[in-house]
């Protein structure tokens, strides 16, 4: 049993990316006529896992710095700047803005379940009537 399984901190080799989600992103990335060997994948996911590794040591130092115990999106911008990842911040500050967006979507579509004044079980039975009629519906224009 690994120490992650455990409930301690899981060791350097357990730590990886989805090697799945890697290669769709390699793929969208190269050319159509190029691939990518596969121990060039694991050498890309090997790098990007060094990387979050030092931006999160970085980040987890300013962090105690500034007597925090919890790391925010900006120590994340500050370590990229001190590790001289300058470049990368603009982008990493877009995302982080679209982010708070969609949380902020996501929260008004919660609330708006919440104020319609149905119960789960009432959605639900909502639901599936909306289900029953649409399965009629396509019945009906099979035949």
């Amino acid at each position: 049993m690994s120490d992650h399984e455990t409930g301690g901190m899981p060791s350097d080799e357990d730590l990886s990316l989805p090697k799945a989600t890697v290669t769709k992103m390699i793929a969208e990335l190269l050319p159509n006529e190029v691939t990518c060997a596969k121990d060039t994948r694991d050498l890309i996911i090997e790098c990007c896992v060094e990387f979050i590794h030092l931006i999160s040591s970085e980040a987890n130092e300013i962090c105690e710095q500034e007597s925090k115990k919890t790391i925010a999106p900006e120590h994340i911008i500050s370590a990229l700047k001190r590790l001289g990842f300058e470049s990368f911040t603009e982008e990493v500050e877009s995302v982080l803005k679209d982010h708070k967006q969609q949380q902020k979507d996501r929260e008004r579509k919660v609330n708006k379940m919440v104020e319609c004044g149905l119960s789960e079980a009432e959605l639900l039975a909502q639901q599936e009537a909306l289900f029953a009629q649409s399965r009629e519906k396509f019945r009906t224009a099979q035949q």
